[in-house]
């Protein structure tokens, strides 16, 4: 009969040794988890109370620039500009300037056959040839008569009547005189002449065209145009329509430089001359014109011109970028943020508009920091946090980046910025 070995069974002892080191490991792996959870929740608490708080960028006002430029679109028309037409009527028997022809004043440009006045002049000669007759037989008579009168041949009333027809035998020979001298001016006026000292900017007939008295060439419409236009382009005028917000400028020290398309890599000075000191209603701008030299005759009439102003301004005067204003019912604020990181809503007064930049004539110090791009809906007391702008490069600094380089863009390249502003504002 075989004998089985007996396994001992564990003393009760280490059965509650066993059983207290399994609860432990239970509690310490409940305990671990909620320590856990609990930090989870106070990570996920801190980073909802961080992202709850809006983030900014700041900057502080920067001093004005200097001057500012101000460029506008100018007409550039002649010193002085005549169109000319025919006094009397008849054919062109020849024209003698074209089109560029530089001209004096007096020279002939062309000449127009008149028979119907040449016949009105001989006929006036021989009028006045006859009233001048009439006249000096008249006077002969009246001095007979005058020396009757102290006899009985001839009574005193018929005496005066002779002496006042001699009287009025002179008269028609005076009015005869100034007939002969207007169709002697009318003669005068077959010859078409240049007014002054310019070039010829138009020739609007030919030879054998018919011209119309106090009208010009008679076209296949009925209208009379000019025969000849004549310029002087020794200087030339600028005209420029300037917007209302820049008229403070206008002073009789104001100097500017104009730019034409015909040559990109020169500039001509121009200085003001007048303004008409009135606004237009429709366009609220004010014409004012200006004056350059034309020496070389290198600018013609009715040039297109870019004007360009360099006004002064204040320096004194603080500045800031246009989007880091607020515009609400209580007025133009901007949003600045305090020592505790908190929004104060500041009302400010606007100055002159630079494009990018506005001057704030009241309602900032130097040393404020305001929000670049505030939000529509941000408050007052508002809690944010301030972040770092563009990598390596300070708000500040890049305010004053921005400023020194939109001193250097044209109209057009401003306009692209701004463009892109507004797409990435959209966005």
């Amino acid at each position: 009969m075989s004998t089985r070995r007996q396994t001992p069974l564990p003393s009760s002892s280490r059965i509650r040794l066993l059983t207290a080191i399994a609860a432990l490991i239970v509690v310490g792996l409940v305990a671990l988890g909620i320590f856990q959870r609990r930090a989870n929740v106070a990570n996920l608490r801190d980073v909802a109370d961080e992202e709850s708080v809006p983030e900014v960028q700041v900057i502080s006002p920067a001093p004005g620039p200097a001057t500012r430029t101000v460029t506008l679109p100018g007409t550039i028309k002649a010193w002085y500009s005549a169109p000319i037409y025919a006094q009397v009527s008849g054919y062109v028997l020849k024209w003698y300037k074209d089109y560029g022809a530089p001209v004096k004043a007096g020279d002939l440009l062309a000449t127009i056959d008149a028979p119907a006045v040449d016949e009105q002049y001989e006929s006036s000669q021989a009028n006045l040839d006859v009233a001048q007759t009439n006249y000096n037989l008249a006077v002969v008579t009246a001095n007979r008569w005058t020396a009757l009168a102290g006899t009985q041949a001839v009574s005193q009333q018929e005496v005066d009547v002779q002496v006042a027809s001699a009287a009025a035998k002179k008269a028609q020979a005076r009015v005869a005189q100034h007939e002969v001298a207007r169709y002697k001016v009318l003669e005068g006026f077959k010859r078409i002449v240049a007014p002054f000292d310019g070039i010829v900017t138009s020739r609007d007939t030919d030879v054998g065209n018919y011209v119309n008295a106090a009208g010009g060439d008679v076209s296949a419409r009925g209208a009379a145009d000019e025969l000849f236009s004549v310029s002087d382009i020794h200087e030339m005028r600028v005209f420029v329509s300037v917007p209302q917000d820049y008229a403070a400028m206008l002073k009789p020290d104001l100097t500017a430089t104009l730019s034409l398309p015909q040559y990109p890599n020169r500039t001509f000075n121009a200085t003001y001359q007048t303004t008409a000191n009135a606004f237009n209603p429709q366009t609220r701008t004010v014409v004012t014109e200006l004056l350059v030299p034309n020496p070389d005759h290198l600018i013609w009439p009715g040039t297109y011109a870019d004007v360009k102003f360099v006004v002064p301004t204040n320096p004194d005067v603080l500045v800031v970028p246009e989007q880091a204003l607020v515009f609400r019912a209580q007025g133009t604020q901007v949003a600045l943020v305090d020592a505790d990181n908190k929004v104060h809503l500041q009302d400010v007064q606007l100055g002159q508009n630079f494009g990018q930049t506005v001057q704030i004539t009241s309602g900032l110090k130097r040393s404020d920091r305001l929000i670049t791009n505030p939000s529509a809906g941000i408050l007052e007391g508002e809690t944010v946090r301030i972040v770092q702008g563009v990598p390596g490069i300070a708000p500040d600094a890049q305010f004053h980046a921005n400023m020194d380089a939109s001193k250097n863009l044209t109209p057009a390249q401003r306009a692209k910025v701004e463009a892109a502003r507004n797409d990435d504002a959209s966005q």
